[in-house]
């Protein structure tokens, strides 16, 4: 309804109130790339709230392609820069990936002849037109429900960790059923997968990476009160118990007043440090080991709440937060966006990022479809763009039985058409008459229906707007149907030759990375703890940053994975991917928090019996890693045979060497977290009674 009152509303007002073919062109197709054609995320309003800054974007982009017109080897540069750069735009998150098919759109349209400049003031009047309508439809026109944002949904589930640490402070000091339902279904609610598109903090900026950081540390805390042990360590004990968990609960409720736009009048997160700081100063080490397990759980749970109230913080006041200098993971709390952005392009400029892929090979489609509409002067050349940049997938698999579809619906739309025009002749009022009920068919019908539907009805939709904007004959149909199987064709060829598995082996490869680099890590981590030194906070864990690279890949390919056709991921359905993001992330969280303290000091080496235990398990974690890397990488000698993951030395997590300090039991919890993740990786049942620190369902 909201594209078919724009478009039809634009192009009715110029093409018979002020008689201008041209603005009424531009009118109709403004409205209805960047709507029916585009796949912008969320409600109406919050599709009019990224419409609105993307007007100038368009006038850019029709000025840009009026003038390039001049010679069609202009147009096709111009296509090629423009295509790859609103394509690779789509780093910055759902909002840029949804408006660049229309962007494309506002490119395309004016860059065939003729070349015109003296009607660049008609075309961006038309465009203008068209997307104010458009804006004003998606605001005001049959309004969508609204959604709960994202900050409420890690507001409510920071408050479910407040209440997990208010039971686990009082009597009996265990979270009721209730709770751990609760905890689960609040920590699932954060998963990206199961928030919708357009309210996720997926964006490059300071305030999106911290809610997106706000909502993993809330899962992290979530996972860590529910798997709390109980305490064994007598009075003393249990009263440092007591502090550290009121204290969390304090600063929690903080964040989540916070988040929720309100100003908490104290100043929770200081002793929250201070109690931290009191805690990382006992028990003593000397003390039993199931004390020394709990005091390694409780610096994790204090630790996790600290990273949800400066997250929190920051995702509501950005870098005018007090807490933005923080270092290590909140490296972004001081950058300015346009840093931030840099940063995310730069990231993802090379051939092992699905983004950077897309954007090559809908780039080149688009510049090779340019040429060749203007070298064979095709009639109506846009239409071949226009098949090439909504029928180009990211698989050759998927591109083929879209463009097979998308013909047999084009063929049936361009026989309706051509009938049509055929009967009709050059009766314009009845075309005029019955554009409107069809556009609104049309965009009702085609996205439910599919791409074939679509191309079908959509075909008889341009065929009534061309009958209106000139004479035509039933060869307009003709036209429509070649011109479509130009750009499917070339679209086809260009998802063969340019990465035509899409992200299918880009994952297995980018988590074989993850975990080469995760393995590295480890092997250096537990080297560096069981040796002691200096620690400085200021610094981060060896290897972080390739890491985190690396986790980045791996998480694009990931979300690409899953939009694309379900038979391509059947030879990988034992494989839980997003165990594999897990272990990204337990590795960097896990390494951090044993070499990376909140202020300087000097840890003292392990005695050698807790040396050699943790570092021999580090290195049996590292070498699964590895393992279960090389079957993942998709290489020609990749091995097929099963690695058994758990071996003879699998019952040292749960040993307890002489003289082990503090330091020791908190790495076996994190190198126990990181096995289970490989084991839920590979498909198998992760196995109990093994300290771990594994997120809830």
């Amino acid at each position: 309804m909201r594209v078919t009152v724009a478009a039809g509303a634009g192009f009715y007002l110029f093409l018979y109130g002020f008689e201008s073919a041209v603005a009424a062109t531009y009118a109709l197709f403004a409205a209805i790339s960047m709507a029916g054609l585009s796949h912008i995320p969320g409600s109406g309003r919050q599709r009019a709230a990224v419409l609105l800054p993307s007007v100038p974007a368009c006038w850019v982009l029709i000025v840009i392609g009026t003038y390039l017109s001049v010679r069609t080897w202009s147009a096709v540069l111009g296509m090629l820069v423009i295509g790859f750069a609103l394509a690779f735009a789509a780093v910055g998150g759902p909002r840029p990936a949804g408006a660049g098919p229309g962007l494309q759109l506002m490119y395309i349209l004016p860059s065939f002849p003729p070349y015109d400049p003296g009607s660049l003031g008609e075309r961006l009047a038309g465009a203008t037109v068209g997307l104010a309508l458009l804006i004003l439809a998606e605001a005001f026109l049959l309004p969508d429900p609204p959604t709960v944002p994202y900050r409420e949904l890690a507001a409510r589930a920071v408050d479910t960790a407040g209440r997990c640490a208010d039971e686990l402070a009082a009597p009996p000091y265990a979270l009721a059923d209730g709770t751990l339902r609760a905890a689960r279904e609040r920590s699932g609610s954060l998963r990206s997968s199961q928030v919708p598109e357009a309210d996720r903090p997926a964006g490059p900026g300071v305030r999106e990476r911290a809610l997106a950081h706000t909502g993993l540390a809330t899962r992290t805390l979530l996972a860590r009160l529910v798997l709390l042990p109980r305490n064994s360590g007598g009075p003393v004990s249990a009263r440092a118990d007591l502090d550290v968990l009121q204290a969390v609960g304090a600063a929690v409720r903080e964040a989540a007043a916070r988040l929720r736009g309100r100003s908490p009048a104290g100043d929770a997160r200081a002793e929250l440090w201070r109690v931290r700081a009191a805690l990382a100063a006992g028990p003593a080490e000397d003390a039993p080991p199931a004390v020394l397990r709990r005091h390694a759980a409780e610096l994790e749970v204090a630790d996790a709440a600290l990273a949800v109230s400066t997250a929190a913080d920051i995702a509501v006041r950005g870098r005018a937060a007090a807490t933005a200098a923080a270092p290590g993971r909140f490296w972004y709390a001081r950058r300015s966006a346009p840093s931030l952005w840099w940063h995310r392009l730069a990231g993802h400029a090379g051939g092992r990022s699905v983004f950077f892929q897309n954007a090559v090979r809908l780039g080149l489609a688009l510049a090779a479809a340019r040429a060749i509409a203007g070298l064979d002067t095709l009639p109506h050349g846009f239409w071949v763009l226009l098949a090439t940049l909504t029928l180009t997938r990211t698989t050759v698999r998927e591109t083929r039985s879209t463009v097979r579809v998308a013909l047999t619906g084009t063929l049936v739309g361009a026989l309706v058409a051509a009938g049509l025009l055929g009967l009709v002749g050059a009766d314009i009022a009845v075309y005029a008459a019955a554009l409107p009920p069809l556009m609104l068919v049309t965009f009702a019908v085609g996205p439910v229906k599919g791409v074939g539907w679509a191309q079908a009805m959509f075909t008889v939709v341009v065929a009534l707007v061309f009958a209106q904007l000139a004479p035509a004959t039933w060869q307009l149909a003709e036209f429509r149907l070649l011109d479509v199987l130009a750009g499917s064709a070339i679209g086809a060829a260009f998802g063969l030759l340019a990465w035509p598995r899409g992200a299918h082996d880009e994952l297995r490869r980018s988590v074989a990375v993850l975990l080469r680099i995760a393995a590295e890590i480890v092997v250096a981590t537990t080297a560096q703890a069981a040796a002691g030194g200096p620690r400085e906070p200021v610094t981060t864990a060896p290897g972080h940053r390739s890491l985190q690279h690396a986790l980045i890949m791996a998480e694009s390919a990931y979300a690409q994975y899953h939009s694309e056709p379900k038979g391509l991921a059947a030879p990988d359905g034992h494989h839980d991917w997003q165990a594999a993001l897990l272990t990204g992330h337990h590795t960097l969280w896990g390494a951090d928090r044993l070499l990376v303290p909140p202020e300087p000091l000097v840890v003292p080496p392990m005695p050698a019996d807790p040396a050699a235990a943790v570092t021999g398990i580090g290195d049996r974690v590292a070498a699964n890693m590895l393992l279960t890397s090389a079957r993942l990488d998709p290489t020609g000698d990749t091995p097929d045979t099963p690695v058994p993951l758990r071996g003879p030395s699998s019952d040292a997590f749960s040993a307890e060497p002489p003289g082990a300090p503090r330091l020791y039991y908190a790495a076996i919890a994190w190198l126990a977290s990181l096995m289970a993740d490989l084991e839920r990786l590979s498909g198998a049942a992760p196995r109990t009674g093994v300290p771990s620190e594994r997120h809830p369902p």
